[in-house]
Formats: structure tokens, C-alpha cells, sequence
């Protein structure tokens, strides 16, 4: 995000400054939402893990993690601390419920993002994306419908990006509930590779500005976008 926004700051330090403050907190909600929900369901099923460490809490700072918080400040996108949870309690439920606590975290971003674009279905605000305007609105009607347009952005790219069926990401873990029990096993004798597949995909966007990911997540954002605000994003 620093790193994206250097331009702006000698240029215009007051825009720099507002796009930083407004990223990271939308940033910091999404992730702390997502994670809360990943605990929450959890605890549902009978699995006190996360409860006893303390991350069944809306405390944005239990949910951080450095490295990810890191990326955050540099590049604009980042991860919290990975919920821990007991598997053995839950898949006495079956793998149902393994994948069920999976998508909690994206399914809570979504919903944020749904909650948060009320007023641009309303059309109480313009819309701050592609195809926008319509309603007559004073200058703090346009930074309010800037700064909500931005924390329903990283919401949808929150939870969209976790739904990657690649490990450690909440997508490897929800298709379980979905496929036939011994491709299931064979398929989570796979997730040794997924870091590595997603620090590939992310420094190659980052280095060479192939858009790896864009590619993969934008139609989905944009999907997403048009369902819960009436709108696309790009």
C-alpha cells in the first residue's frame, strides 16, 4: 500500500494519507471479522480451542499477524493469524462441519460487504467505482461514499481471495465438506505445496506485475460487487 501510494505523497500528502488510513482500517475490519467468525463457529460445533487462546474476541489485535500486518502496510494486502481449531472435535461432526467453520471467514466478509453497501443500494450515496454518480451529494457525501466503496472492496477481496482452493487459505479447507472422502484425503496431502504456489503467484504480481491474482479474483470481486451493491468495481 506504501509502496503503491509513494507517488501521492509528495504530491498530495492530505490524499496519501487518507487512502493509508482507510485501506488499513478496512483492512484491519475485514480480517478481524473473518477471523472472529472462523472462532465463532467453531465454538458453535463444541471446539473451545480458540475461545481458551482468546480469539473469540472482536479485538483486531488477537487477530494480527506480523508478517501479514507487514504486507498490509507495504502492499496493501495481508492476512491475520490463522484460527486455531481442534480437528478431531469437528470432524466428530463430519467433514461438514471442518468445511463449515472454513467458510465462516469468507461468508462474514461477504455479509459485511452486503451490511456496508446498503446505502449505495438505497441510493443514498454514489457509487465511488465504475459506473457511479446519479445522486447530488456534498463533498462529505463523496468521501463517506469513498471510504465505505473501500471497506466493501476489501471485504469482497478478503473473503474472495480466502475462497482459493489452495493451502492454507479457508477454500482448501471448505471443499473438503465437498468432495468424496478418499479424494479428499489425497487432495489435503497437498497442502505442503500451497504455500509455496501463493508466495510464487504474489511476488510474481509484485516483481514482474503479471496479475496472477487479479485475474484469478477480479471476476468474482466484480460478481460479487454487482449482487451486493448493484454496482462493479472495475
Amino acid at each position: 500500500m506504501i509502496l503503491r501510494n509513494l507517488g501521492l505523497l509528495a504530491n498530495d500528502p492530505n490524499q496519501f494519507l487518507l487512502i493509508v488510513v482507510t485501506s488499513l482500517s478496512a483492512l484491519i475490519l475485514a480480517i478481524t471479522v473473518h477471523e472472529f467468525s472462523h472462532a465463532a463457529v467453531a465454538f458453535s460445533f463444541g471446539d473451545r480451542t480458540a475461545k481458551r487462546l482468546g480469539r473469540l474476541s472482536l479485538n483486531p489485535l488477537v487477530h494480527l499477524d506480523p508478517l501479514g500486518g507487514a504486507m498490509l502496510l507495504l502492499i496493501g494486502f495481508g492476512w491475520g493469524k490463522p484460527v486455531p481449531v481442534n480437528e478431531w472435535i469437528l470432524t466428530r461432526h463430519g467433514l461438514r462441519a471442518f468445511s463449515l467453520v472454513a467458510f465462516a471467514g469468507p461468508l462474514s466478509n461477504f455479509i459485511t460487504a452486503l451490511f456496508l453497501a446498503i446505502p449505495f443500494q438505497l441510493e443514498l450515496l454514489n457509487w465511488p467505482f465504475v459506473g457511479g454518480g446519479g445522486v447530488e451529494e456534498s463533498l462529505i457525501g463523496e468521501l463517506t461514499a469513498s471510504v465505505i466503496g473501500i471497506f466493501i472492496f476489501y471485504n469482497l477481496l478478503l473473503g474472495v481471495f480466502n475462497m482459493l482452493p489452495v493451502a492454507p487459505l479457508d477454500g482448501s479447507k471448505a471443499i473438503l465438506g465437498v468432495l468424496p472422502k478418499g479424494i479428499a484425503e489425497r487432495y489435503r496431502s497437498l497442502d505442503a505445496w500451497g504455500p509455496g504456489i501463493l508466495l510464487t503467484m504474489i511476488m510474481f504480481d509484485w516483481l514482474l506485475d503479471v496479475q496472477i491474482l487479479i485475474k484469478l479474483i477480479g471476476p468474482p470481486v466484480n460478481l460479487l460487487s454487482r449482487i451486493v451493491a448493484g454496482h462493479s468495481m472495475f
